[in-house]
């Protein structure tokens, strides 16, 4: 609880650059008894002298005083700034928080950050890689400013901006059937094996766009990453489906993949840049680099 008014702290400010309680009381458009009254709250609640008052000579301040009014002239500094919107909106800028969705993070993460600390370098980017859950309600809660994830699970508390859109890969053992083929479609895997995210809207959404077409997949394996699911599917344990594309042909483990894109047209999904929907956009000159470096 705060015991002393910013008011209080105007008026101990005044008075000692005024160097005297009637003149301070002019300035402040209050009266001289209200106003000493006021210094003497302060310094009964600080249990010290502020001022030195002597009949006749002007009120000087105590060492303590001086110690006081320092502190007191940067707080009230602080409290305009923070009442004026155009001062706290370049403050803010100072720094800011980008999050991304984890599986997106490898591929987009880096470009992004060289890029926005190229255009704004007095800005201080901060990143927050994150699942599709954490990222959601650390935007609502002001925790994150803007985030790059899949459109997935997301309500009308957010605004969209379209970043790019990206179709599914599938992941195959160089021996498979299918690893001749440049292009497929979710048809062509519904009697495999699948390896899918083991992300609750990831698997979700997946098993949906089979299930639109007709099809009853079989999964047989939950991947809790995209390198976990890569190497899966080069060990032959089924055919890995993943929006993630990393550039490397070998699985962590060394096994050689193949690879061929899903061409289904409702199996395309947008990649978003996502803030808050109840307030306008928080950093428009950033969130209009972000969507220009899309590729």
């Amino acid at each position: 609880m705060l015991y002393l008014s910013l008011r209080q702290f105007e008026y101990v400010v005044a008075v000692a650059h005024a160097g005297s309680l009637t003149v301070a009381a002019q300035q402040l458009n209050v009266s001289q008894p209200a106003l000493s009254v006021a210094v003497t709250q302060v310094e009964t609640h600080l249990g010290r002298k502020l001022f030195l008052r002597r009949k006749g000579a002007p009120v000087t301040l105590t060492a303590f005083g001086r110690l006081f009014l320092s502190d007191a002239e940067a707080l009230l500094t602080e409290a305009a700034r923070l009442e004026n919107p155009q001062t706290l909106g370049r403050r803010r800028l100072d720094r800011i928080t980008l999050g991304i969705f984890e599986d997106i993070a490898p591929i987009y993460l880096a470009p992004l950050l060289r890029n926005l600390r190229e255009q704004f370098p007095d800005v201080e980017i901060r990143a927050r890689v994150a699942s599709f859950e954490v990222l959601a309600e650390a935007v609502l809660a002001g925790q994150i400013d803007l985030a790059l994830t899949y459109d997935l699970g997301l309500d009308a508390s957010f605004e969209r901006a379209l970043y790019t859109r990206v179709s599914p890969q599938a992941w195959f053992s160089p021996n498979d059937p299918l690893a001749t083929k440049g292009e497929i479609t979710l048809a062509d895997l519904a009697e495999r094996p699948l390896i899918l995210s083991d992300q609750g809207l990831s698997i979700r959404h997946m098993l949906g766009l089979f299930r639109s077409l007709g099809l009853a997949p079989v999964v047989a394996h939950r991947a809790a990453s995209i390198e976990v699911l890569r190497s899966l599917a080069a060990n032959g344990e089924g055919i890995g489906v993943s929006y993630t594309n990393p550039a490397g042909m070998l699985s962590y483990d060394g096994r050689p993949l193949s690879r061929a894109v899903i061409t289904d047209p409702q199996a395309i999904e947008p990649i978003v840049l996502i803030h808050c929907g109840d307030q306008p956009n928080p950093l428009p000159d950033i969130h209009a680099a972000i969507l220009k470096s899309a590729r």
